[in-house]
């Protein structure tokens, strides 16, 4: 009790500010300060722990040993502190914040348009930072604090610190140019492997979901055409004798076009799970947790 009479209160949620940001100017936007105050701040700080807290390495400001120690009791603490004084309470259509999301393009084409919309009209003060990366460097981005919520197709969800929630279950489907399919509107799996393919993968050698399930049998497919992109597959299909076979919400709306035709694939595809990964730092935070709600609800319904 005698130490804590030589520390001010503020100090702890400003040191939460900076080892949550690793960044001086990004900690004193979330608190509302100014950045000298934060920079002044921060050498208190130095003093107060002996140790530097955030060293800056390859152009970044990055956490001691030290400093990762005291996370999780300092976001515990602080967390019980508010709780203590004033419970928990996010105003939406009041709030003036930014939200940093990773996603891939495939999660972006599911998950964005709703939520963009949905926040324009109940938090129209609420801003988004989306950003793409591997699913290595979004889960790495999410343990360091550079991210806030990750939602993307994660095997292997990451370690078991973080949080993960599954957000729905993904089946494939195949879209080919209407004219060029049977009467039956489907092809055999003769006919699919003879057909060239559109594959949609981030790298060439990247491992996806469907190749494995060939190797398996023995067989392959031709690729034509590799695209690191989901949403500009679809527009090449029309007119063309390629096929593709991808998640089943990347087809939505597909059916308005009477040029193409959407249909089962040949073989038994293993679905996958779409989900979305954040740090448990952040769930006292009600304003992170309405987030994950509102977008657990919008693709829920879709």
């Amino acid at each position: 009790m005698n130490n804590l009479r030589r520390i001010d209160l503020n100090l702890l949620v400003t040191l939460h500010a900076l080892l949550v940001e690793k960044h001086i100017s990004r900690a004193a936007l979330r608190l509302h300060r100014s950045q000298p105050a934060v920079s002044h701040a921060l050498a208190h700080l130095r003093k107060l722990f002996d140790d530097p807290l955030l060293v800056r390495r390859s152009g970044k400001l990055e956490l001691t040993a030290r400093a990762h120690e005291l996370m999780q009791p300092l976001t515990e603490a602080l967390g019980q502190l508010g709780a203590l004084l004033e419970p928990p309470r996010f105003d939406p259509s009041r709030a003036e914040r930014t939200f940093r999301l990773a996603m891939s393009d495939y999660g972006a084409r599911v998950v964005l348009p709703g939520l963009v919309r949905t926040l324009r009209q109940l938090a129209p003060g609420v801003e988004l930072a989306v950003s793409q990366a591997s699913r290595e460097a979004m889960l790495a981005d999410v343990m360091d604090g550079e991210t806030d919520l990750a939602l993307g197709v994660f095997p292997d969800p990451g370690p078991a610190s973080l949080r993960c929630q599954t957000l729905f279950t993904e089946s494939f489907a195949c879209l080919a140019d209407a004219s060029t399919l049977p009467e039956s509107g489907v092809l055999s799996r003769e006919a699919w492997l003879a057909r060239p393919h559109v594959l949609v993968a981030v790298r060439a050698a990247a491992d996806g979901e469907i190749d494995p399930v060939l190797a398996r049998e023995g067989l392959s497919r031709r690729v034509s055409v590799l695209l690191p992109h989901w949403s500009v597959a679809n527009e090449l299909i029309a007119g063309t004798d390629l096929v593709l076979t991808v998640a089943r919400r990347n087809l939505a709306g597909i059916g308005a076009d009477p040029r193409l035709k959407v249909f089962e694939p040949p073989l038994a595809i293993p679905p996958f799970d779409f989900r979305m990964i954040w740090h448990p730092r952040r769930d006292p935070d009600p304003a992170h947790g309405w987030l994950r709600q509102l977008v657990t609800d919008l693709v829920t319904e879709s």
